[in-house]
């Protein structure tokens, strides 16, 4: 894939063909590359189309890091703008002069299997989220790993990945557990959000792409005009367009990290929306993201902060609210690594 101003082919894509020459196979992130590269030359991915992180992953099947370095390489060969969770196509006004022509390959290489603990990560966190929702879990790692078939090394991958992430935590005697979503631990995650939320979109409202916050505005319209038919995949889909898409812009790696630990409650919330989509007729975060979006269009990114803080002030009383319907609705299957924490 050359880079912009360049005739040469991209070393990346050099290396790729390498290491299948030698018997080698690429590694993952490479793999990506070779495929992305391919769909943005072919136009299959439209300019303006917004690359996340986790739906590249999950479309490929495989882990966040080798996708988050693929994006990062395509982004430093100007196809995309921006960073961290999310990146924008790049429209051909935007590109830079000369900008690249990969190279399109007749045949698509397939993403290589990945490590252990990457093949067990998705199912493992989908269980975990799953049950937060109805107390703490106490995590055994050794059932985890029998459980999946895989070294005690593995399982504990997967459990420090997820640490990271806020879904699982370590207490004293340094057992894993998941700590259930009570009122009081919800309230501590929603002051932490309320600190760190407002200031990113504050730094991230300069870097933002051009068009992307009009984009989520009118993303957020369209579903506004539609309120009675939304799933719980239109409602995950808006909570991250706001919360981590345009927050993933926020220039500062270390405050992404921080709010993604906080952000444990969205996580729940994609199990809670795909459960009980129907909570609420209307949505009610649906008016409070609306704020934030019009008034950031508009160029007032202060006021758009000071909206945010208060819709996730707001937001407490309604997560509470659905957990609790929820318990009513559905009863969590027992899983051999996992103990009821009472």
């Amino acid at each position: 894939m050359p880079r912009p101003g360049q005739g040469k082919e991209d070393p990346t894509v050099l290396d790729h063909r390498q290491h299948a020459l030698q018997g080698k196979a690429p590694r993952i992130f490479e793999q990506l590359v070779a495929v992305l590269s391919q769909r943005l030359a072919s136009g299959a991915i439209a300019p303006g189309t917004i690359l996340r992180t986790a739906a590249v992953a999950r479309e490929f099947g495989t882990s966040r890091g080798p996708v988050r370095r693929a994006l990062d390489e395509l982004q430093a060969a100007g196809w995309l703008s921006g960073s961290g969770l999310a990146f924008v196509v790049r429209t051909p006004e935007t590109l830079p002069s000369g900008s690249p022509q990969p190279e399109v390959e007749t045949a698509v290489p397939r993403i290589a299997a990945e490590a252990s603990w990457a093949r067990i990560y998705g199912d493992v966190e989908t269980t975990l989220v799953a049950r937060m929702s109805f107390g703490s879990w106490r995590v055994v790692e050794a059932e985890l790993a029998d459980h999946y078939g895989v070294s005690r090394t593995v399982a504990r991958e997967v459990l420090g990945r997820l640490q990271q992430r806020g879904i699982v935590k370590q207490d004293q005697r340094s057992r894993w557990y998941v700590p259930g979503l009570g009122r009081d631990y919800m309230a501590d995650l929603y002051e932490m959000r309320r600190t760190l939320e407002p200031q990113a979109l504050i730094n991230a409202a300069p870097r933002l792409p051009p068009g992307m916050a009009k984009s989520c505005l009118a993303s957020l319209d369209d579903a506004i005009a539609r309120a009675g038919e939304l799933d719980g995949r239109d409602l995950d889909r808006l909570e991250h367009e706001l919360h981590v898409d345009l927050l993933g812009y926020c220039g500062n790696r270390t405050m992404v990290e921080a709010i993604q630990l906080y952000q444990s409650l969205l996580s729940a919330h994609s199990f809670l929306y795909m459960t009980a989509p129907r909570i609420f007729p209307t949505e009610p975060f649906l008016p409070e993201h609306r704020a934030v979006l019009e008034r950031l269009v508009a160029g007032h990114v202060e006021p758009a902060a000071d909206a945010l803080r208060q819709h996730l002030a707001l937001s407490l009383d309604r997560a509470v609210y659905r957990i609790e319907k929820v318990r009513n609705l559905v009863a969590p299957a027992p899983v051999a690594y996992l103990v009821p924490i009472p």
